[in-house]
């Protein structure tokens, strides 16, 4: 029998409300014995808290779940408390003294949903993603894994792959030994209509952009405006500016939302070859390879050198436009982030490239993980179509239900759940 687990499930005391909550097998009677009273299942009830030697804790709202139609599949109680942070400690030393009860773990309660058949690993994944979601479309789409979109979608693939086997099976079952029986004249289509919503499914972006931002790398030679172009696209001072060249030797990145869509801005150093740098600086050639590096891993660059001399498909953009002898009015992008000239225009193309990148809102994404076990279905439904041998058909056919059943979490390893459930807070 597993242990019965509390935690304070609401934010950081103090708070006008702080959430305890109680899961697992005594969680029934660690109620009874704090509100020494019945407490009508599914209902709120408005309770005194007493510890064992009958002194008040608490006047609480508590609510009363027998499993295992619960979120955790368990028997759950909840202690609706004040929020300050003295009670909430009065209350959960209370439950530390009763027999069988413990503090519970990181991620314990989302864990216990998940090995209960509450939630499956798409969905518990989703749900961790909705916990860091700091912008509109991380919310959206985690909305969309957390609520099983992808977890129906596989559920009914491999549903699919099931009946597909049955075909399989049953041509191997009733042929002789020298005559294989044939399948259907619709296994092939139907094999290649899954593949083909398997290679949309592959095709959307993925979910890590979502939390890394949309990346953009501002580069150029030494002393173009990129500090302060940066500082002007991040609404922050975070990069020193200087008429001095070579001020930024580093990276800096700093990540924020613009309409609900998250971006990383990159500032980096000046560009140009180790041979103009007076005296050799070795921290300024660092600089310079570690800008390099970022270029390659930007989504979008923003080029504020001479024009035709950036990275391939580069955006050029003018900057210091206020300035008398000001030059590259052929640019893409003309500004000025001093005085603010052509900034928000510059800030709506990159809005606009961003919406394209990442995925729609309210559209589930894939995380790493997940890509590959889809790819891995995929590769498995290509050898199938390849397949004479209906032997074999099985054998592809099998590989692909298992790669469904370790994405949902029917196969998986402790590791691999111990790596996600630690991402949770206590108390989720």
């Amino acid at each position: 029998m597993m242990d019965t687990i509390y935690a304070v499930s609401s934010g950081a005391p103090p708070a006008a409300i702080g959430v305890i909550r109680v899961s697992g097998s005594r969680a029934g009677e660690a109620l009874e014995s704090l509100t020494n009273r019945k407490i009508e299942p599914r209902r709120a009830s408005l309770a005194m808290l007493r510890d064992r030697a009958g002194n008040a804790l608490d006047e609480a709202l508590v609510l009363w779940f027998p499993g295992p139609h619960t979120a955790t599949g368990e028997d759950l109680v909840e202690f609706h408390c004040h929020g300050g942070r003295a009670v909430l400690a009065a209350v959960s030393r209370a439950l530390g003294e009763l027999d069988g009860l413990r503090p519970a773990e990181p991620g314990e309660f989302t864990r216990r949903a998940f090995a209960n058949g509450r939630i499956d690993l798409a969905e518990a994944e989703g749900l961790a993603d909705l916990l860091a979601a700091e912008t509109e479309l991380q919310r959206a789409s985690a909305m969309a894994m957390a609520g099983g979109a992808v977890s129906r979608e596989t559920s009914r693939w491999r549903d699919e792959v099931l009946r597909l086997s049955a075909q399989v099976e049953a041509a191997l079952d009733f042929s002789d030994e020298d005559d294989v029986g044939e399948l259907p004249p619709s296994f092939g289509e139907d094999v290649a209509a899954l593949l083909g919503e398997l290679r949309d499914w592959l095709r959307r972006p993925r979910s890590e952009i979502l939390g890394e931002g949309f990346r953009v790398a501002i580069a150029g030679p030494p002393n173009t405006g990129k500090s302060t172009l940066f500082n002007a696209l991040t609404e922050s001072e975070a990069a020193i500016t200087s008429p001095i060249a070579g001020t930024t030797r580093d990276v800096i990145v700093r990540s924020v939302a613009i309409e609900g869509i998250p971006f990383s801005f990159v500032d980096t150093a000046g560009l140009r070859e180790v041979d103009e740098m007076k005296g050799g600086d070795p921290i300024e050639a660092i600089g310079i390879e570690r800008a390099r590096g970022e270029l390659a891993k930007a989504d979008v660059i923003l080029w504020l050198g001479a024009e035709g001399e950036g990275p391939t498909n580069a955006w050029e953009v003018a900057a210091k436009s206020d300035l008398d002898d000001f030059v590259g009015k052929a640019a893409s992008y003309v500004v000025s982030a001093a005085t603010g000239i052509g900034v928000e225009e510059l800030k709506d193309a990159l809005v606009a490239a961003a919406r394209t990148s990442l995925p729609k809102p309210g559209e589930a994404a894939l995380n790493s993980r997940q890509h590959q076990r889809l790819q891995e279905a995929a590769e498995a439904f290509e050898r199938t179509l390849s397949a004479s041998d209906p032997l074999i058909v099985a054998e592809e056919l099998r590989r692909a239900r298992v790669a469904f059943d370790r994405l949902t979490g029917r196969a998986t390893t402790e590791d691999m759940l111990d790596a996600l459930f630690d991402r949770f807070c206590i108390g989720k």
